[in-house]
């Protein structure tokens, strides 16, 4: 009975400093959920504005028959894949999810060309044959220099496939994520209608400048994305983790209490059985 006593309260401890830990990654993640999705907000409306310019000016370029391999392609062959992932664990689902879009999209496209951001990515990928361009780790806080040298890596990688295509997880609220499989280059513009434009000084330079600093912007964009869907991610997984520690917690209580009360009753049995023993003999 006292052996089983210890052994409660030794897992009444250890659960109880496991709470404390995940009570607290649940509290720094929201916290880090709230400054990234403030980012992201500000991130947004550039790269859907900025591709709603590209659009027009692609129609326009279009009836104009002048074309842009940021556009209209560059006529090679092969793949690029761009595969954004968390660095660290306890995320959920997080990092399996984005490995397992990341090698459907392979399975699908046969050989592609890796740049990869994350550790959990660059871990599970080393272990394949893909040929890896690129890798980033430590990426806690995405900015722009981040965003530039990835595009940077993106556009050169351009120049020996034909197209390149990210996977990442889109933030669409604190308890949604989805993981999305999205085209870069060539980018995706939408052909319609042109307005009236003026164009200065002609049309393929600026096609390229725009372009290039689109892909800017949705780098960026995807990265924060990213950031702040691992983060609610991490948070959800610390909240089921705390809320399922304090129901083992009132369990083993309970368990405990019911020990105890039954060792102090066998213990009283023994005193009175001694004391009737004690009676007897007098």
């Amino acid at each position: 009975m006292a052996a089983k006593l210890r052994q409660l309260r030794r897992r009444i401890r250890n659960i109880h400093h496991i709470r404390q830990i995940a009570k607290a990654m649940y509290t720094i993640a929201m916290s880090q959920v709230i400054l990234r999705k403030r980012e992201l907000l500000g991130a947004r409306p550039f790269s859907d504005e900025a591709l709603r310019i590209l659009s027009d000016l692609a129609s326009w370029a279009k009836m104009n028959f002048v074309t842009h391999p940021l556009l209209d392609g560059n006529g090679k062959p092969g793949v690029g894949l761009l595969v954004v992932n968390a660095d660290r664990g306890l995320c959920g689902r997080y990092v399996d999810d984005v490995n397992r879009a990341a090698s459907e999209f392979l399975r699908q496209k046969g050989e592609a060309k890796l740049i990869l951001v994350g550790d959990k990515a660059i871990r599970y990928f080393r272990r394949g044959s893909w040929p890896i361009v690129r890798t980033y780790r430590r990426l806690e806080r995405p900015n722009l220099a981040h965003a530039r040298q990835i595009a940077k890596d993106i556009l050169d990688l351009y120049t020996e496939v034909g197209e390149i295509h990210a996977v990442y997880t889109e933030f669409r609220g604190e308890l949604l994520q989805k993981v999305r499989v999205e085209r870069l280059l060539p980018i995706p513009v939408v052909l319609g209608t042109p307005r009236e434009t003026l164009v200065e000084p002609d049309i393929p330079f600026l096609l390229g400048e725009l372009g290039e600093l689109w892909l800017l912007g949705r780098v960026y964009r995807l990265l924060l994305e990213a950031k702040t869907s691992e983060h609610a991610a991490r948070r959800q997984a610390m909240k089921a983790a705390t809320d399922n520690a304090d129901e083992l917690l009132e369990k083993l209580t309970i368990q405990y209490n019911k020990a105890r009360q039954q060792r102090i009753t066998f213990e009283l049995m023994d005193i009175m059985g001694g004391a009737e023993a004690i009676r007897e003999e007098l």
